[in-house]
């Protein structure tokens, strides 16, 4: 136990330091979850009144928001089961990354529901679970326990290799396969949680179940790729081409999947033009002068075809084309799964009233401080653990960086 919390004080200080880039970057983090905290201090004082939801209109960008992240989240079991399951060597030494991703993503979920409760004491009514009908509250057992089941494996994992012991297989690898029948049911149970509101046609189809787990296992490594191209860029740690060309093989399945999905709702719903159809003519056509989501949904669309095209295009040398397609893909879904599918469920109403729904400044900016401290968290991950995996800081050797920058990093001597 005294060895671990000298592991934890040690992480905790490599945080602090690093290049001008890595400063860089965390500063701006740092200002912009600041700004979003301030935004959510003024909602506090003055209620969701300062967000532009309304009575109609109940679910906005804080929603659209959580739901695209739970995506993100079940999208590491895209790098767990070539690991775990096929044996799969390329990505071995990547898997944590992803788990990493994982819980940073899981923690801005949590953060997004506090700040669409309006306040935190709702939290109360929340815990109150009405298992086992309710799928609210199946959704909070879900998600707090792909938590705890990611931050088990990944700081089991990173503790071995600063002690340089290999792992009992035991005390990670039951967990490893549980998490990926977990990472599957908070993205399946998310989609129950709408698809049963039989009061909202829009979200009442069992086609929204696997377009959900398409679209997460799209995105998700898409973002996967890109840190790992910094993270090679970066630092001395080891990522293979043939690593990069497994995510972009999954990724280019799961969007090909995606897409027909969405082919096929598309002609379902406008060619029988039946009543149910309504949200969905709004959407992409809009209800007479009410067209506020026709402007997001059609550039996603065309973002998510061009990022398809350009990954069915044999690869170049260069990873150039990839990277296009996943930022190109990252931003289709976000809209796809946020705004695309949240806001259209509530116009029209239930009794035909159209009421549009636009964010305010104040909602943008506590989404923007959201989104920071996630990526602030996931940079900290990753900025202590390659040094842990690349066997530059163990519990008998001095890291470069805290040698020269931080005083007295261990109890003992440097080689003893």
């Amino acid at each position: 136990m005294k060895e671990y919390g000298r592991f934890l004080w040690r992480c905790f200080r490599l945080s602090f330091v690093g290049d001008w880039r890595y400063y860089s970057w965390m500063l701006l983090l740092t200002v912009v979850a600041l700004f979003g905290l301030n935004a959510y201090a003024n909602q506090f004082v003055h209620g969701l009144i300062t967000t532009g939801m309304t009575d109609q209109v109940s679910w906005g960008l804080y929603i659209s928001n959580f739901t695209y992240l739970v995506g993100m989240a079940a999208a590491a079991v895209m790098l767990v089961i070539p690991v775990y399951i096929y044996k799969n060597k390329d990505l071995h030494d990547l898997v944590i990354f992803g788990e990493l991703f994982a819980v940073a993503s899981i923690i801005m979920c949590m953060l997004f529901v506090t700040v669409d409760l309006g306040r935190p004491d709702r939290f109360l009514h929340l815990m109150r679970l009405n298992l086992p009908t309710s799928m609210l509250a199946w959704d909070v057992i879900v998600l707090n326990g792909y938590l705890f089941l990611n931050l088990h494996i990944c700081g089991y994992l990173i503790f071995c290799s600063y002690k340089r012991r290999k792992p009992t297989r035991k005390f990670y690898i039951p967990f490893v396969f549980i998490a990926i029948v977990w990472a599957i049911s908070i993205h399946t149970v998310t989609a129950f949680l709408l698809v049963g509101i039989g009061g909202r046609p829009f979200w009442n189809n069992p086609i929204i179940v696997p377009r959900f787990i398409a679209s997460a296992f799209s995105a998700g490594p898409a973002f996967i790729i890109l840190t790992l191209q910094v993270i090679r860029r970066s630092s001395s740690y080891k990522v293979t081409d043939e690593a990069l060309g497994l995510l972009r093989t999954i990724v280019t399945i799961a969007l090909t999947i995606n897409q027909f999905l969405l082919i096929s709702e598309l002609f379902t719903e406008l060619y029988a033009n039946t009543a149910h159809s309504i949200s969905l003519q709004y959407l992409l056509f809009g209800l007479g002068d009410k067209n506020d989501l026709v402007g997001w949904i059609w550039p996603a669309m065309i973002f998510n075809t061009i990022a398809l095209v350009l990954l069915y295009i044999p690869r170049s040398t260069t990873m150039m084309r990839t990277n296009v397609a996943c930022v190109l893909l990252i931003v289709g879904i976000w809209i796809e799964k946020g705004m695309g599918l949240i806001i259209p469920a509530f116009v029209p109403t239930p009794i035909g009233e159209v009421v549009e729904y636009t964010p305010t400044g104040n909602e943008i900016l506590i989404t923007l401080g959201i989104w920071a401290t996630g990526l602030l968290i996931y940079t900290i991950f990753v900025r202590i653990t390659i040094p842990v995996l690349s066997g530059e800081l163990t519990y008998d050797r001095v890291y470069r960086t805290e040698e020269e920058v931080l005083p007295d990093p261990i109890s003992h001597p440097k080689g003893e």
